[in-house]
């Protein structure tokens, strides 16, 4: 199993400008941004975010783009809400249309993916986990790409699921797209849902519907990073062709 690589060369800080906000869930909400400098990125990318207060105490954080590459002119940057950060609670708190952060990126080249790579595609993400998914699978729709790509995806409810109505709408083109999501604290009350976590009987479900994927994306917390990984090993998985990106907690 493949970790993340040594950090990519560091890019220049630019100004950019919050050109819309959207409440994407209870907890989470999506941040547009223009840069003057659009930066050119692979989907699976992340950007640093750098906020400065008048005493000079700065605070960074990272977070993965959620817009495809094919839109580089605006940057899409979906933060969930944390109990204790300070980051995350600014952006829900405070920053409004027209604001001023800066950013510096794109960053990371382990965790990405273009429709030049191929497939089969198995993306799985818990949570915000999605988000760097998200914008491979919104590449591929941009390209009009017909690679095969199940993307396997949970949340606690399914008002939590990121980009749900979205995504159902790429799975009913039939074009290669697969969505299979599940939620973990309430009945699954629609028919394209299941309740329960993704656990073994799910993985062997979605590998006998697809053929043997060339590339497997995993993100989460540590923990769902960890337990995912692990059930794809024991079901045989070559190591090499899965990469995990784990976020805190």
């Amino acid at each position: 199993m493949t970790e993340p690589a040594a950090p990519a060369r560091k890019r220049s800080w630019q100004t950019a400008r919050v050109v819309a906000i959207e409440t994407l869930t209870p907890r989470i909400k999506g941040f547009h941004f223009t840069l003057p400098d659009a930066p050119a990125f692979v989907a699976g990318q992340h950007m640093d975010v750098r906020l400065v207060a008048p005493d000079g105490y700065e605070a960074q954080r990272s977070y993965s783009i959620a817009s495809a590459p094919e839109h580089a002119e605006r940057i899409e940057l979906a933060i969930e809400r944390l109990d204790d950060g300070e980051v995350s609670a600014f952006f829900h708190d405070v920053v409004q249309v027209g604001d001023e952060i800066e950013l510096r990126g794109p960053l990371g080249g382990h965790f990405v993916w273009s429709v030049r790579d191929g497939g089969p595609v198995l993306l799985i993400g818990g949570g915000s986990g999605v988000v760097p998914l998200m914008s491979m699978v919104r590449h591929r729709a941009a390209q009009a790409s017909t690679v095969p790509v199940t993307l396997v995806t949970s949340a606690r409810t399914a008002a939590d699921l990121i980009y749900l109505d979205e995504l159902r709408r790429l799975d009913a083109n039939g074009d290669g797209f697969t969505l299979k999501a599940r939620v973990t604290r309430e009945a699954a009350t629609a028919s394209d849902l299941d309740a329960g976590r993704i656990d073994r009987p799910l993985l062997e479900s979605v590998l006998d519907e697809m053929a043997e994927p060339s590339f497997i994306f995993v993100c989460g917390s540590n923990p769902f990073v960890g337990t995912v990984a692990d059930l794809l090993l024991d079901l045989g998985l070559p190591p090499g062709r899965i990469r995990t990106e784990r976020y805190g907690g």
